[in-house]
Parts: C-alpha cells; structure tokens; sequence
C-alpha cells in the first residue's frame, strides 16, 4: 500500500497540475454551434423510475432536469439559482409567501399547454407525504399553492424555509401533466404514476423516445421546448441522446476509444491519465458536490437475526480508525481526492470542516474493538456494485487495512437494481456509497443521512432525538447564524456516533469526444445537454 502510494504521487501532482484546464476543455461555450445530430453516451446504471417524485437514485435524478422542468433552476456552476418555468420570484419579507410569475405559452412536450393547475397539481403532490416519496421533506413547508391567473403562482407557507427556493430547482419540484398523468393506465395515482414513468412527457428540452429496461434509452428534443439558444432559434440543438447502459467500467472506454459513443461516465481514476493523452478525448473532470464513503447497518441485528458487532459506536468508531483515506485517495483517486470531514461536502452551506475526523490509527481501532468485545474482530459483507473498477479497488484496499485489526471484508458483487433493493429493505450489512448533493442547503442530505423520520437515516437504522430535534428547528430558522449553529451541533453529534465509513471528496470523472461541445455536468450532479453540440 505504501509503495503504491509513494508511485502515484508524482503522477497525481502532473494530474492536478493541469486540471483547471482539464474541468474546462468540455464545458466552453462555442461561439457557434452545429444543430442536429446523435450524442451517444455510455451509462455505468439504467434509471430505474422516471417520475420526479418517485426517484431516488442517482441514475434517474441527474436525467431527471433533462425531461421535466422546474419553476427555479440552478445555475450551470451548481452555486446558484435562475429563473426556469417562473420568469421571476421573490420571498416575502417574513417568510410566509412565495410568489412566482410563470411564463407565457410553455407546453408540454406533446404539444399541450402548461397550465397553473399543472404547477399546482404538481407541487400538491410533491408536498404530501402519501405521494411525495422520500424527498417530500423538501417541499413539505408549503401550506397550500394559491393560482392567481393568469400568469401567477403563490405559495403559502406553513412555516417559513430558509432552502425554499432550492427546493424549487430540484428534481422533485419538476412540473408534471396533470391530465397525461390520470390518463396513464392504472387503478389509482400511484398505479399510474408507474405507468407514466415508463413514457414520461415533461416541459424539459427532451422527452423519452424509445427505452429497453438496461440497455439503451434514447431522448429526443421537445419541439415545443421555451428557452432560446445562441443562434436565436429554440433549444436543444441536438435531435437525439442515446444512452447504453454498460456496467463495465472497461468495456465503455473501449467503445469511447473506438469511437463507437461520444461520451461516458464515472471514469476510473486509474484511467485518467491516459485517456488525457489520447488526442481523440477530453477527458474532464467536473467539480462536484459529491462524498465517497461506506454506509454501515447500524442495527442491533441483520436482516437473518444475527448480532451486529457495527450496533456499537465503538466498532464504527474502530473502523473509521482503521481506514487510511490518504492511501484510498491514491489507490482510488490518483490523488484527486480529499478526506471527507464530515457527512456533507464540504462546499455545502454550513459544512463542519474541522479536518479529518478519524485520522488513521491501528492502535486505537484495535483497542476500541477490544472494548466492544472483538479482539479477534469479526466478518463483514459489503455489497459492491458488479463492473465497477473503483468499487473493487477501494474494497481491495480495505481488506488489507481492515485485515490489520482482524476485521474481515467479504466483497459482494451484484446488479445495480438488486444491491438497491437489499438496500432499501435494510437487507445488507455493508455497501459502497457515494452522495451528491441534488441542492445547495444542508438540509435535504441532513434529512437523509441523519434524520431517522426520513428513510431510516440513509437505510442505516441510525437514530438520535436530539439531532431529529435540532434539524426540525433547522427547517424553520431564517436567522442564518442560528442555524449555522443547529447544524454544527447536528454535525459533531453524527461524526462522534460514525454510522458511516468517512472516506473521500472527489470530481466526477466525464471522458468526451473531441466533438462534443457543451455538455455539463454540474456539482450537484445533473447531466444537462440542453447545449450540447457536436462538432464535424
């Protein structure tokens, strides 16, 4: 490990030396562009359920702005909002109202008209607990959407929110067809939602072509689509993007050097440099919003009844210990990445970014698992996800740091849409993890990881009353300095109970054709090819 360590240092000072150019080299605005065209990219995961409110991974939620539009948008660098559907908006001085004024002839992607009742229908939705899925939480502070026609949409509050208008730009918050929706087959909403799901038309610069479950979707654009682009004429430029679904790391490089797709994701840092020399890429790496680290069960017992030595706050403390982030930031990010210091990133609002809360030390970690009781340690299963090189690396490292304090790592391979369904049903011991915030405040990942009401504190059975009651006042306060307070307290009171492995910062990793012009993912992690052209 230390020798690895030691090699990759120089060829992580020669990466880091040129990524400010590297982030750019994708992401410049052309001074023309070319319309038309087919942009294939290659996906490490297929989406699972394209319906705004009903998402809730990372596959569905990054193509998610791509097909439905919200009435605030965030900006392309991730940091801020503009105006999307609402022309303009604007928070009462108390808190207590939120007006919106829509703008003029938006439709659908079918030709039909969006109307306020649509805005209303959508939100009224989104806002209920029994039809708001897991991300609820973030738009559960309106009271009630009040239409004022012809062009105005307020909201009531029924408690101010300091991360409203966030909320607004999120995936959640997409604006949906009441009347396509009911139309879909099925006996009530929830039936239908599904069956929408699988031919969504949204007000977003594309809607679904064409979809065979894991291995390809194709969007095309949305004749009907409202905002403008450079050369004066509608967007999107591009007719089609085409997605593949291929698993394996390997196998999407191969075809991107091939020149068989134009585009892939979740490049392995292992290859980056490499295809950095290749003249036919841009290899770019995108600033993030996103953490690295490994979700622990944390209940009294597994899913079979057996005991869970990781029900002890001195066995996740131990673990913490025994992981060394700065060998992992090189044997998985050739030195990109950076220890997390908390459960947020650290370019979050109110972040605790005190330095690396576990440093590495074998002797405190064998001590704390002698106090737990497990001198000898014990065995864990970790599920990782089937074809992902970086998955395999950092488990491979962590046997060997973990086999240090006789903890041992059995590594479970498995399909993207199994692993998440063991995971939801709390069927797991252990999981590679990785988070990306959907929205610049603190309180949807808080609401997630810590708070248990939401999903079980992120499935890890994690609970603590006093952070519950502390991010419920959170949810409320408008005095920036208060709350900044509320969330420090949350923060040291979950790194001091470790219901996860804290592990690392890191971009996201996007190889592109030459061609490709445009296309952006921004740090909260969205694909967005409203702009994306090819060149030649």
């Amino acid at each position: 490990m230390i020798q690895r360590r030691q090699a990759l240092k120089g060829l992580a000072g020669l990466m880091a030396g040129s990524f400010a150019a590297t982030t750019l080299s994708g992401g410049a605005r052309a001074a023309s562009v070319t319309r038309g065209g087919t942009f294939t990219f290659a996906r490490a995961a297929d989406c699972l359920y394209l319906d705004p409110v009903h998402t809730a991974q990372n596959a569905d939620i990054w193509i998610s702005l791509n097909l439905y539009d919200t009435l605030i948008q965030p900006t392309a660098d991730g940091k801020g909002l503009e105006p999307g559907l609402a022309e303009s908006y604007a928070v009462s001085e108390d808190g207590k109202e939120v007006t919106l004024k829509i703008r003029p002839g938006l439709k659908f992607a079918d030709g039909s008209p969006l109307a306020l009742s649509d805005i209303k229908w959508s939100l009224d939705r989104a806002r209920d607990k029994a039809t708001g899925g897991d991300f609820q939480f973030l738009l559960e502070a309106i009271g009630e959407v009040v239409l004022a026609p012809p062009a105005t949409v307020v909201l009531k509050m029924s408690h101010p929110d300091p991360a409203i208008l966030e909320a607004l730009a999120t995936f959640n918050a997409g604006i949906m067809s009441e009347k396509l929706v009911m139309a879909a087959p099925g006996a009530d909403l929830e039936a239908k939602s599904k069956s929408f799901a699988e031919h969504p038309v949204g007000s977003g610069p594309f809607v679904l072509g064409a979809w065979t479950h894991n291995t390809e979707m194709v969007l095309t654009r949305n004749p009907h689509y409202w905002k403008d682009g450079v050369d004066g004429e509608k967007l999107p430029y591009l007719d089609r993007v085409r997605f593949l679904i291929i698993p394996d790391d390997a196998t999407r490089i191969l075809k991107l050097r091939a020149g068989e797709i134009d585009g892939t994701e979740f490049v392995p840092f292992s290859r980056v440099a490499e295809l950095k020399a290749d003249p036919k890429l841009d290899m770019v790496l995108y600033p993030s919003a996103k953490v690295i680290y490994f979700n622990l069960n944390n209940r009294p017992t597994f899913k079979d009844g057996r005991k869970n030595p990781m029900a002890d706050v001195r066995v996740r403390q131990a673990l913490n210990h025994a992981t060394d982030k700065a060998a992992l930031i090189q044997v998985l990010s050739y030195g990109f990445g950076t220890p997390q210091q908390t459960y947020m990133p650290t370019s979050t609002p109110y972040a605790y970014a005190h330095g690396e809360p576990y440093p590495y030390d074998v002797a405190k970690a064998k001590k704390l698992l002698a106090d737990a009781g497990y001198a000898k340690g014990f065995t864990v299963s970790c599920m990782a996800l089937a074809g992902n090189v970086d998955d395999v690396a950092q488990l491979s490292a962590l046997q060997q740091m973990w086999g240090e304090v006789g903890v041992q790592v059995k590594i479970k391979q498995l399909e993207n849409a199994t692993r998440l369904t063991r995971f939801k049903a709390g069927d797991y011991e252990m999981r590679t993890s990785l988070w990306t915030n959907d929205i610049k405040d603190p309180n949807e990942i808080t609401s997630y990881f810590a708070y248990y009401p939401t999903v079980h504190s992120n499935r890890s059975g994690f609970r603590d009353t006093t952070i519950e009651a502390l991010f419920e006042a959170s949810q409320k306060e408008l005095d920036p300095k208060k709350r900044e307070a509320q969330y420090t307290e949350i923060q040291q009171r979950y790194i001091a109970a470790a219901p996860i492995v804290f592990l690392l910062e890191v971009p996201y990793p996007i190889a592109l054709a030459r061609k490709v012009r445009d296309f952006v993912q921004i740090p909260l992690g969205n694909n967005i090819f409203l702009n994306t052209h090819l060149e030649g």
